[in-house]
């Protein structure tokens, strides 16, 4: 279960609770407003990651090498789309776990990433053989 989705609310509301309890209404503006900021702030992030996303094609990186040497396990799906400044190409069925994306660059290479709850699990780079000469 992925208790972030838990954790955060449960701390807003006790950070304004206790803002009341200790500084009464005055504290409990201001800690409401340091939560609205806050949410501002990452939904002011998300949608520059997706407007830079809208510009690009779906699933095409400049470089599936240099996309796979930086995937790390554990990062978001947003912050891939972040680094590849495009959606991926969804792999998977729709709206089922794991998600499967796939970026691909100009040479043929790609990667394919599995993300399990929005965190990336599982991540393999695809090269196309090269005919030798």
């Amino acid at each position: 279960m992925n208790f972030q989705k838990i954790l955060v609310p449960v701390a807003g509301v006790a950070v304004v609770a206790l803002a009341y309890r200790f500084y009464g209404w005055a504290g409990m503006a201001l800690a409401v407003g340091g939560v609205v900021m806050w949410l501002l702030l990452h939904f002011t992030r998300t949608m520059q990651v997706l407007k830079r996303a809208a510009n690009r094609p779906i699933g095409y990186v400049d470089s599936a090498v240099m996309l796979n040497a930086k995937l790390k396990p554990g990062v978001t799906l947003l912050h891939v789309v972040a680094m590849t400044r495009s959606l991926g190409e969804l792999q998977s069925p729709k709206d089922e776990q794991p998600e499967v994306f796939r970026w691909t660059d100009g040479s043929g290479s790609c990667v394919t990433c599995t993300f399990a709850g929005g965190k990336l699990a599982h991540h393999e780079l695809f090269r196309p053989d090269q005919p030798s000469s």
